[in-house]
């Protein structure tokens, strides 16, 4: 039950991190970080219950240097979902390919690289999606950090959406 997953916002409600209710439950009771969202479960200890909170905000503002997401083959695939951006396709085998290719100057950049499937990538070749006939689903950017940490969480909880701007 402490293990659970708690939103954790800057004092201006910009969100900060993601951390356990253990942890956000020491904030709470330090006075350290208000309670938003209540998640409905409690903890409870021999003499009092707590309600676990599932939002939380700093009390105070903390300044935070932007992080940057490393680009590597594993996070194009997971920026992508594991699709191929020619042909839709889902699967095991998927490789990154250069949009524009590394022959016509094409550099290792998130707008640059895309996850593809073995067989798009090796009919494209050497070529770009207009040369080979194989146009993009998406165009690829790079990530912010925040939304690609949720991300990886998988299913983001209702009480959350309001503050990370999905509603």
């Amino acid at each position: 039950m402490l293990d659970r997953h708690v939103l954790l916002l800057n004092q201006n409600y910009e969100p900060l991190s993601v951390c356990k209710a253990r942890r956000a439950l020491v904030l709470v009771l330090s006075r350290k970080a208000e309670m938003l969202e209540p998640s409905g479960s409690t903890a409870r200890t021999v003499r009092t219950a707590y309600r676990l909170p599932s939002v939380l905000r700093l009390n105070y503002f903390v300044r935070v240097k932007r992080r940057e997401v490393p680009l590597t083959k594993r996070n194009v695939l997971r920026r992508d979902g594991g699709v191929c951006q020619y042909c839709g396709r889902r699967g095991a085998l998927m490789t990154t390919d250069h949009v524009i290719p590394r022959s016509s100057d094409g550099a290792d950049t998130w707008e640059n690289l895309v996850c593809a499937c073995t067989e798009c990538n090796s009919r494209k070749g050497n070529m770009t999606p207009t040369q080979a006939t194989m146009p993009l689903r998406r165009k690829p950017k790079k990530p912010h950090y925040f939304t690609f940490a949720i991300a990886s969480l998988g299913d983001v909880p209702d009480g959350w959406r309001q503050y990370l701007f999905m509603s």
